[in-house]
């Protein structure tokens, strides 16, 4: 299976898919790395079993037959969920390490391609990014690790024909670092970001930030010509939304969320919260509750730890994350759950 199998309209109309779409789309991924990915293929689960009336309910079944994948297994192994004999163009990358030890995952190319289609109807219908950036108008500037970001962002600016300034950076351990000395000492390891986030404002009308909310205080030189400040990470809630706002008067702040198995997820702010909404069919994401009958996806407004599906042809991991978050409904453009409110805890940090 390749995304030659993945329904074509998915680039045209992406937050069109419906549950029953999902759930087909699941038993045929699903089965394919049965067959062909070595991790997998240890697992002798009836397929048809596991897939529910609901997707919330596929994810429990998933999860209760034993097949969440241990975090510590998957980064010293991640060559084992490649299917065999692949035909795609793979790439490996590392996940940023801001929070946690590196792990290393793969994205077929193709990939890009859907994630950008789920952002730019996301960004354009909610934001209105398109109206605001007509083609050729953009000028962003974007700070973050290298990797699947850098691809993500650059396909998503080229879309609008704009241009990129991309600052790569080192993230290893920065959010313990942040925790425990502050913005001051992060931005001293980050010195030649400053120095080139600088240089860049001084010389070009930079009018698109892309950015970490420790970081956000660096484009305050250009304050009257952003007109957009798109974050994640950490430090990314309402209370700071707002603080951007003000100093960022002609700007629409954006949140997503961020990872390295899938990408960027668009945030949107309501009341006190900010609810994601994961890119369907190929990542679902729902807070969860271990019972003694095992785990079970909690009702709306309740929270739990977030477990992950990654569904694509080229890679399949089932996860519980350390993180916990509260469940959303759908809301407006999004016809599924999201959650809200994610923390994760860091380790060696209280």
């Amino acid at each position: 299976m390749t995304y030659d199998n993945v329904p074509e309209d998915l680039i045209e109309e992406p937050l069109k898919v419906g549950e029953d779409d999902v759930l087909e789309y699941l038993n045929r991924i699903i089965g394919f790395h049965f067959k062909r990915t070595p991790y997998w293929r240890r697992f002798s689960n009836d397929v048809n079993n596991l897939i529910g009336d609901t997707v919330a309910e596929t994810v429990e079944n998933l999860l209760n037959s034993g097949l969440s994948v241990d975090e510590d297994y998957l980064r010293a192994n991640w060559l084992e969920f490649l299917p065999e004999n692949y035909r795609g163009k793979v790439r490996f990358y590392q996940s940023s390490g801001t929070t946690r030890e590196r792990a290393i995952g793969h994205w077929d190319k193709d990939y890009v391609d859907y994630l950008v289609a789920y952002l730019r109807r996301s960004l354009d219908e909610i934001y209105g990014l398109d109206e605001l950036f007509p083609p050729g108008k953009m000028r962003a500037l974007a700070h973050g690790p290298y990797g699947w970001y850098q691809d993500e962002i650059s396909e998503l600016v080229w879309s609008y024909e704009g241009y990129l300034y991309f600052i790569g950076m080192e993230t290893d351990g920065l959010k313990r670092i942040l925790k425990e000395k502050g913005v001051e000492e992060v931005l001293h390891i980050l010195n030649p970001l400053v120095k080139y986030t600088e240089r860049v404002l001084k010389r070009d009308t930079i009018n698109l930030a892309r950015t970490a909310p420790p970081l956000v205080n660096l484009f305050e030189s250009a304050s009257n010509n952003i007109e957009a400040v798109i974050l994640s990470g950490v430090g990314t809630d309402v209370a700071f939304l707002r603080n951007v706002e003000e100093k960022f008067p002609n700007a629409r702040t954006i949140p997503l969320y961020g990872y390295y198995l899938f990408g960027d997820l668009v945030g949107v702010p309501k009341g006190e919260e900010i609810a994601y909404y994961p890119n369907w069919p190929f990542t679902l994401i729902f807070p969860v509750e271990k019972t003694e009958e095992g785990y079970r996806v909690v009702d709306y407004n309740e929270r739990g730890k977030l477990a992950v599906v990654v569904a694509r042809p080229e890679v399949l991991v089932i996860k519980v994350e350390n993180e916990t978050a509260t469940r959303v409904a759908p809301r407006g453009l999004f016809r599924w759950d999201g959650f809200s409110n994610p923390r994760r805890f860091v380790h060696g940090t209280t």
